[in-house]
């Protein structure tokens, strides 16, 4: 018992949560990473950089599908994405509409680069507030 709770498994686990929270599976990683910094509260930075890491990751993979196996027909309704462009990511971590987000830019073609780095802002933060929660 006292190995599934080591830090090792805990930051793995964390990694496989977030990045199956950021696709289409309804996880939750925040209390995933809760409960690691409760257990584990010395490892918070490196727990912030797996839980971000693991959850761009996903968004990404999201990002990817829209890319890869969107239709040559354009959906409707991505005029604000369109006209925001990537910093409009910073929302992706938002449940159902974040998703949809990063499919969408994947669709639109938008540039990963700035995708990711927007991504991971939003993502960092979201994990950075929740982590102050967990310790305090």
């Amino acid at each position: 018992m006292e190995s599934f709770l080591s830090p090792g498994a805990s930051l793995g686990s964390l990694l496989a949560a977030t990045f199956l929270a950021a696709t289409l599976i309804p996880l939750s990683s925040e209390a995933v990473l809760f409960a690691v910094l409760r257990i584990h509260g010395e490892l918070l930075w490196p727990a912030l950089a797996i839980a971000t890491f693991g959850n761009t990751l996903g968004g990404m993979t999201s990002y990817l599908i829209g890319r890869y196996i969107g239709s040559k027909k354009p959906f409707m309704r991505l005029d604000r994405l369109r006209r925001y462009g990537a910093p409009l990511l910073v929302f992706s971590w938002l449940p159902f509409f974040g998703d949809a987000l990063c499919v969408a830019a994947g669709w639109l073609k938008l540039n990963w680069l700035s995708i990711m780095l927007f991504q991971a802002a939003g993502r960092f933060a979201r994990y950075w507030l929740i982590s102050v929660g967990a310790l305090w």
